[in-house]
């Protein structure tokens, strides 16, 4: 088949949800097929910020130059292996001229959706990749709108399945997502963790940073000698208090070793996740988890079986759970082998034969 991927920007910095189309780019091309994932420069259906649209007209010469504008800093993807045999294409916004013919086209955001709903079908059979309810980047009329395109649908959790039916959208698949367990595994032993508790790091509101600080300021009270480790990929936020440690943008080596693998407890505070990534990991690398219930994680993340989960925005929830694992060992130790467990039947091997028999059965083929 000739698969195309159209992504939403320039990723210049790590993104999760593109590092799971890059990794199932990877894993399509391995069984013979052609896979392109293009990368638009500027969408011009996007809302700018007022600020922003004062200025800039859409004429095809204002788009061009913005398009040099953005795109000159940008030397290619490199926190990601991308297979050689995927065809990376950069464009200045996602006009069908610029889209190979192909068996398959997937929109992979509500605003490249809009975008494939109108492409002719030589550009392939339509699909719609949704790995998170997006009205955080969007007006939620447009989002839901997107929804009931003639698109098939395919979403990486249940929960987002159940969401689209009450859309009133159709044709929708879960493929769950996966994670590379060839880079994210045990290297230092569940029972010899420190009092260390690591998180996840974001300045948007919903990723709930600052309910994982308040709830870590209760249990810091209570359990003086905990650890904590922060990641992200901002620069490290005037919120955080000293004695957190944080570590900007680190390698997946550094991130499996030195992070996960060097705490006992991961937290997630997160409002809603379409699957979170991070806590997938660090189940693999055998932290206990500690997390909201935000859907995205509910999949793999059963409370009292693998995880301890609480209602979103509530600080004290999280603490108590947190200090609930820091003083009784033998839970902590229970769900962190559990959660590793579980978490291994979320592979890329099996996800992918999900993903290709999805398109295979659209086509026929």
């Amino acid at each position: 088949m000739k698969i195309t991927f159209i992504l939403p920007n320039y990723p210049k910095k790590p993104v999760g949800g593109f590092k799971i189309v890059y990794q199932y780019a990877n894993e399509l091309v391995k069984r013979g097929h052609e896979v392109s994932i293009v990368h638009p420069a500027f969408m011009p259906n996007y809302p700018l910020p007022n600020s922003l649209s004062s200025k800039i007209k859409l004429t095809t010469k204002k788009l061009l130059c913005y398009y040099l504008k953005v795109t000159l800093p940008f030397k290619g993807v490199n926190w990601q292996y991308i297979d050689p045999r995927v065809q990376m294409i950069y464009v200045p916004f996602p006009d069908e001229k610029f889209i190979p013919d192909g068996d398959v086209v997937i929109a992979t955001a509500w605003h490249t959706a809009e975008y494939v709903n109108s492409y002719s079908p030589k550009k392939g059979k339509k699909f719609y990749f949704i790995q998170h309810y997006e009205t955080w980047s969007g007006p939620k009329d447009r989002v839901d709108k997107t929804w009931l395109m003639p698109l098939k649908k395919i979403v990486i959790a249940n929960w987002l399945k159940d969401l689209g039916i009450k859309l009133g959208a159709k044709d929708i698949t879960v493929v769950p997502n996966a994670i590379e367990h060839d880079k994210f595994y045990l290297t230092n032993k569940i029972e010899d963790r420190p009092k260390r508790i690591s998180m996840l790091y974001h300045r948007s509101d919903w990723k709930g940073s600052s309910d994982g600080i308040k709830a870590l300021e209760i249990v810091k009270k209570i359990v003086p000698d905990i650890q904590a480790v922060f990641f992200g990929v901002p620069e490290r936020g005037k919120d955080i208090p000293d004695w957190i440690e944080y570590v900007q943008t680190p390698s997946q080596e550094y991130l499996r070793d030195n992070v996960y693998n060097n705490s006992s407890i991961f937290l997630c505070p997160s409002w809603t996740e379409g699957w979170g990534l991070p806590v997938s990991e660090a189940m693999a690398c055998g932290c206990a988890i500690v997390s909201t219930k935000n859907g995205g994680v509910q999949d793999f993340a059963i409370h009292e079986e693998t995880a301890l989960l609480s209602p979103i925005k509530d600080p004290e929830q999280l603490a108590n759970n947190i200090i609930r694992l820091l003083k009784d060992e033998k839970l902590r130790i229970r769900l962190a082998y559990a959660g590793n467990e579980k978490i291994k039947q979320f592979n890329f091997n099996h996800s992918t034969d999900l993903f290709e028999r999805v398109l295979k059965n659209e086509l026929n083929y």
